[in-house]
């Protein structure tokens, strides 16, 4: 029968003197495995010695200063071979060295290292409490164990998989999970993951390949991966173009054309919605997330940390720029449906196209301009400087631009896709005592914009018995009134038609 830990405790024998000290008000090190139970600590760089749950008793040396990942070595298959090796070494150092050295330097240590008199006394009443005899080969053993041993199986704290303190740390593949309402960050909390559906549908649209790889049936509804796949080349000649780089990524001002611009060419940039028929009934977009990866930056900063784990997941080419969109679907029916037919409509969303500018200066001015083949008259009908009132919702210690100018028009024949908005941002508030020798701030990004009339669109005639809808406008907001506003023209266009995909037929 095998000597048992429990059974050396009842015999009241300290191993201090052996390297194995006992210190109630130690800690364990990010390295000490989860679950061990500590047997005594050796005094120096942390080494602790410890059975781990689910293991038995085999003993492990537990070694904080080694270099990564040479943290814990398993020294004896149980303790009574522990014991044995201890009466064969005489201390508890060769034993937790021992991983690196051949058997010449193991045994140089022994000899250049001989048991003091204390410890050569404690080993002999070990030895005559336990009827243990010194193990006989000592190296061979600890070198056969560890061989044999699976490092791998060792559980370790959150705290070994920290960065701050393990920087070599491996980092842990996280679960797959995908869940109603978690988009892509989410990984507790009591929501139960979706079942996982591999549809795996690819299509041409809107300019770009497509892949739909999986839906998840989740307890509120659907949830859908857009997968949305980019050349290379196009977005490296759509940085070298704008002169985008991670240098000047936070310095790029733009003006608003300059944006809108942007948006259209950017080969990573879509704005779309999704419909669902799923076995005939429609499910609408409830919320959703996007996210992107760039192969023409460096891994830090074209990738955000879930996008590996999507890459990889699909098995997504991490040579295209991608652009992810996860988007949820609530069910149609009380109950959770059999998925017997589904497909997806993508739709685009209108984008704004930047028109031409104008001036007027008073009811009766017109601007004439064409689009789309057509041609097209804007009659100013109201135009006039006014002020915004703010009492009620300002901050009484901020002071807020209140001027503007606001226009009503009529555009004949009538364009829905048309509006009008300022040129100019415009101001933002400013703190009401502010340092005169501070920076003031201009250039608010915000435009005021009204379409139609508080009470909802207004037909006048306009001649000939011809109806026009009236439109308004507001211009950018200043701390002073305009001597004039220049006004652009923007039209909201959608240039890529539905296109329906089916992705699942049972």
């Amino acid at each position: 029968m095998a000597y048992t830990y429990r059974t050396f405790l009842k015999k009241g024998m300290d191993l201090a003197p052996l390297g194995i000290a006992q210190c109630p008000e130690a800690y364990p090190y990010f390295c000490t495995p989860k679950g061990a139970r500590i047997l005594g600590w050796a005094g120096v760089d942390g080494i602790h010695f410890c059975f781990i749950r689910g293991f038995g008793e085999m003993v492990f040396a537990v070694s904080p200063m080694n270099p990564s990942p040479h943290f814990v070595h398993p020294l004896a298959r149980n303790f009574g071979d522990f014991l044995a090796l201890l009466l064969s070494c005489g201390h508890s150092a060769p034993l937790e060295q021992a991983w690196q050295w051949d058997e010449e330097q193991f045994q140089a240590f022994l000899a250049e290292n001989p048991p003091t008199q204390e410890q050569q006394e404690l080993l002999s009443c070990i030895a005559r409490q336990t009827g243990l005899a010194p193990m006989a080969r000592p190296w061979q053993y600890l070198r056969q164990l560890q061989e044999s041993f699976d490092d791998s199986k060792i559980p370790y704290t959150e705290d070994f998989y920290d960065l701050d303190m393990n920087p070599d740390a491996p980092q842990l593949t996280p679960e797959w999970t995908v869940t109603f309402t978690g988009g892509f960050w989410s990984r507790r909390g009591k929501e139960r993951p979706g079942k996982e559906l591999s549809v795996g549908a690819e299509f041409y649209w809107a300019g770009h390949h497509w892949l739909i790889p999986s839906v998840y049936v989740c307890g509120k509804g659907l949830v859908v991966d857009f997968c949305m796949r980019s050349e290379a080349g196009q977005i490296r000649s759509f940085m070298e173009k704008w002169d985008l780089t991670v240098e000047n990524e936070g310095s790029r001002q733009f003006t608003q054309e300059q944006r809108m611009q942007l948006e259209q060419d950017n080969p990573l940039h879509l704005d779309f919605t999704a419909r669902l028929l799923l076995n005939g009934k429609e499910l609408s977009f409830r919320h959703g997330c996007g996210m992107g990866y760039n192969p023409c930056l460096p891994p830090e900063y074209g990738q955000e940390p879930p996008m590996a784990e999507i890459l990889a997941h699909y098995g997504l080419d991490p040579h295209f720029g991608w652009m992810v969109h996860r988007m949820s679907f609530p069910w149609a029916t009380r109950r959770k449906p059999e998925l017997r037919s589904l497909s997806v409509t993508m739709i685009q969303e209108e984008i704004s196209l930047p028109g031409p500018h104008f001036r007027v200066n008073k009811p009766g001015d017109t601007v004439s301009f064409s689009h789309n083949g057509g041609s097209h008259v804007l009659t100013v009908q109201e135009y006039e400087a006014q002020t915004m009132d703010w009492k009620g919702m300002a901050q009484p210690d901020m002071e807020y631009p209140c001027h503007y100018t606001a226009m009503s028009y009529t555009v004949v024949p009538e364009l829905q896709s048309l509006t009008i908005a300022d040129c100019d941002d415009g101001h933002q508030p400013r703190p009401r005592h502010a340092d005169p020798c501070g920076p003031t701030a201009t250039n608010c990004a915000a435009i005021m914009g009204i379409i139609g009339g508080a009470d909802g669109p207004t037909v006048i005639q306009t001649g000939a018995n011809t109806p026009a809808m009236l439109h308004a406008a507001c211009s950018s907001l200043h701390f002073a009134p305009a001597d004039q506003v220049e006004w652009r023209m923007v039209f909201r266009e959608k240039p890529f038609a539905d296109s329906t995909v089916v992705l699942w037929e049972s």
